[in-house]
């Protein structure tokens, strides 16, 4: 039987702000219209989180607060221009065993969490890594906090998953890859993932949107 590691839950969010969130959905969605169904994937995402037995939830903020965030988080600021730099620093602020999330798979659900903090308390695990079907990744955790593992990883592109497991093995880190999920980046993206999860805010948000 495995032992989990008392990991924390950080979800790395951006407040959702028309104009700034999901710019990629518009055109056929406003801005508005866009940052409401950012509003609605980070709402379902910090659900899921608050929903899964874990040592911390953090979100790892760029923007204000909003009513989206739920009690019981913890918020620290992200720091740093790049992603990369985000992530790292991320890591270095919470300081312990941790599982990086990002906001734009509205799917996620507890089950999967769960899955993603046993394999990383698993013996012989030192990371874990969750691909999304565009050659990104919707998660990383590690079980010793270390920034240097997204040293040279090119972020927001098509081998970013791929280099990041070189990166993992470069470091000699042992590594379980989880479910692969689809994010959300473009409307299609939207509509499909919307139709996987059809029990979501976001779901029911892009249908409101689109009529």
């Amino acid at each position: 039987m495995s032992v989990t590691v008392p990991a924390a839950l950080v979800v790395m969010a951006k407040a959702p702000v028309p104009g700034r969130s999901k710019t990629r959905l518009c055109p056929p969605l406003q801005p508005a219209e866009a940052a409401a169904i950012a509003e609605a994937a980070l709402a379902d995402t910090l659900q899921a989180v608050a929903w899964t037995p874990a040592a911390r939830r953090i979100v790892a903020l760029d923007g204000a607060r909003g009513a989206w965030l739920p009690h019981g988080f913890e918020v620290i600021a992200q720091r740093g221009a790049s992603l990369g730099e985000r992530l790292a620093n991320a890591v270095t602020d919470v300081g312990e065993p941790l599982l990086l999330l990002g906001m734009d798979t509205p799917q996620l659900t507890r089950a999967l969490l769960r899955d993603a903090l046993e394999r990383l308390g698993a013996p012989h695990a030192d990371a874990v890594i969750g691909p999304c079907d565009d050659g990104g990744y919707w998660t990383i955790g590690l079980a010793t906090p270390d920034p240097h593992v997204f040293d040279g990883v090119p972020m927001s592109s098509a081998t970013t998953a791929a280099r990041q497991r070189a990166r993992l093995r470069e470091l000699g880190l042992r590594t379980t890859e989880l479910a692969c999920l689809r994010d959300v980046d473009t409307f299609a993206d939207a509509v499909a993932v919307a139709a996987l999860a059809p029990w979501t805010r976001f779901a029911a948000t892009l249908e409101l949107v689109t009529g």
